[in-house]
C-alpha cells in the first residue's frame, strides 16, 4: 500500500475508533439531548469519507470488497446535507463500529477490512434517492 494511502487508512481507523468511543455507554436518545455527540459523530463519519475519498484508485481496487462510494457518499451526504441528518442513521453507523475490535481495524491498515462495521456504510445508508430525514 503507498504511503499516502497507508496514512488515509489509519485515518479512517482513528476516526471509525474515536466514533465507537463516543457512543460507548450511551444510548440511542443521548442524540437527542447532546448536540455536542452529533457534531463529534458527524465528523467522524466527515473524516471517514474523505480519507476514503483520497485513497487510490490502485489501492481501492486490491480492496475491493470495501464500499468505497458508498463511504464517499454518505461523507458527502452528511457535509451538503447538514441541515438533514437523521439521527438514527448516525446512531446505526456508528454504534455498529463500537462492536468491532481493536484488532480488526489494526488488520485494516494491512488489507482494508471490509467487515469493519463502519466503513460498510451499506449497511446503514438509505437507498438512492431516499430521504433520510
Amino acid at each position: 500500500m503507498p504511503p499516502d494511502d497507508r496514512t488515509r487508512v489509519r485515518h479512517m481507523i482513528e476516526a471509525a475508533e474515536a466514533a465507537s468511543n463516543f457512543v460507548s455507554g450511551r444510548s440511542r436518545a443521548d442524540l437527542e439531548s447532546n448536540q455536542m455527540l452529533v457534531f463529534a459523530l458527524v465528523r467522524a463519519i466527515e473524516i471517514v469519507g474523505e480519507a476514503a475519498s483520497k485513497v487510490s484508485a490502485a489501492t481501492r481496487q486490491s480492496s475491493s470488497d470495501v464500499p468505497w462510494t458508498l463511504i464517499v457518499s454518505m461523507r458527502n451526504r452528511v457535509v451538503h446535507a447538514y441541515f438533514d441528518i437523521d439521527r438514527e442513521i448516525v446512531w446505526q453507523t456508528c454504534n455498529a463500529g463500537a462492536a468491532a475490535t481493536a484488532a480488526d481495524a489494526s488488520r485494516f491498515g494491512k488489507r482494508v477490512k471490509s467487515d469493519h462495521p463502519i466503513f460498510t456504510a451499506r449497511r446503514v445508508a438509505p437507498a438512492a434517492g431516499q430521504s433520510i430525514s
